[in-house]
């Protein structure tokens, strides 16, 4: 069998041993150098982005997303350092919002397209609740059944609730209005009281003070669709883009985590800065968010792809009711001024 025979190489093509030696080492170092700066970029901290968040109220279940977000670590695995604030009946969203006190904050879509078309410059990125939780609440006896049944009566509610001013026009209605001190006294003294009321909790304080479980008027059974939203800074969008998809992003994941799974590290969390909490509240508030698909969408197409979005169409039909009932100048805002989605997860087909 024929083999190729192994010559050795010249010595004319061998190299000198000094260069020899010199390229060792040369080499040697360019791998210690390389090695070095490996080490170095994976022990320098990543580029870290504040956020800090001016919540509406109290925190509470409605903020579950956040508080899960925060407590499972996700927005500091996104690159941001989190704080959130919790709010109360004196929580100055919109100013806090306007002049970068606060980078993003929680609200409701009318309050926010009202500030809107005074020239406040925010913008509305990402859906809290489908659906306001806001109504009317009942009690358990009372004689009132429907929205038709308000005629005449006197509603416990916030001076100027617009919702107030939709049912007046809808259904032809004439009410009185006495200001509301957000506490369930006066609703549970009077049996046929009728109080503004958030549907995830003063259900509970009413049952928890020992009174009946309240019927509920809705908005959205009267067709008034608003959503609950985060806003933010139309400069803080504009520097911070990146940033801002990446919070949405994690919000979305705390919400359905929240909403899915163990609510726990939430509820430990919001206990922490909110003292009333009690794990029966907090229980109680996440059940009636979760039951009435408050996050996730009560129309057909609801699902957990719809957490955080918003639909401009929604918008445009809100902004005219408002312009309506003469509670928005006609053409003083648009949707497309209002609302932005360029912040949101691209929509899962």
């Amino acid at each position: 069998m024929h083999r190729t025979a192994h010559l050795p190489v010249p010595s004319s093509r061998r190299l000198p041993a000094s260069l020899s030696l010199l390229l060792s080492v040369s080499l040697a170092l360019l791998l210690t150098l390389s090695a070095t700066a490996r080490a170095a970029e994976k022990a320098a901290p990543a580029k870290v982005t504040k956020i800090t968040v001016q919540l509406d109220w109290m925190a509470e279940p409605e903020h579950g997303g956040f508080y899960q977000a925060q407590a499972r670590g996700w927005f500091r695995e996104a690159g941001l350092d989190v704080t959130l604030i919790p709010g109360g009946p004196g929580a100055h969203v919109m100013p806090s919002v306007a002049t970068g006190q606060a980078d993003v904050g929680q609200a409701g879509d009318i309050e926010t397209l009202q500030k809107q078309a005074e020239g406040l410059p925010v913008v509305q990125f990402a859906a809290v609740f489908q659906d306001d939780p806001a109504g009317i609440l009942v009690h358990a006896d009372s004689s009132v059944r429907k929205f038709e049944d308000l005629q005449g009566k006197t509603i416990i509610a916030r001076p100027g609730w617009p919702f107030l001013d939709f049912l007046k026009k809808k259904y032809g209605l004439t009410v009185n209005v006495v200001a509301q001190n957000f506490s369930s006294a006066a609703f549970l003294s009077n049996k046929e009281a009728l109080q503004q009321g958030y549907f995830i909790a003063e259900p509970f304080h009413i049952v928890n003070a020992g009174g009946k479980m309240p019927r509920f008027l809705s908005t959205w059974d009267a067709g008034f669709r608003g959503y609950a939203v985060l806003v933010t800074n139309r400069k803080f969008a504009r520097d911070h883009p990146a940033a801002l998809r990446a919070f949405t992003a994690a919000y979305i994941r705390g919400w359905r985590d929240y909403l899915e799974g163990d609510p726990t590290p939430a509820h430990e969390a919001m206990k922490a800065v909110n003292k009333n909490n009690t794990d029966e509240f907090m229980k109680f508030s996440r059940m009636m968010i979760v039951n009435e698909r408050l996050v996730t969408g009560r129309d057909a197409d609801g699902g957990p792809h719809q957490i955080g979005r918003l639909d401009p169409a929604r918008f445009a039909k809100q902004i005219a009711t408002l312009e309506d009932l003469g509670l928005l100048k006609k053409g003083k805002i648009t949707a497309a001024a209002a609302v932005t989605t360029d912040f949101l997860p691209a929509a899962k087909p």
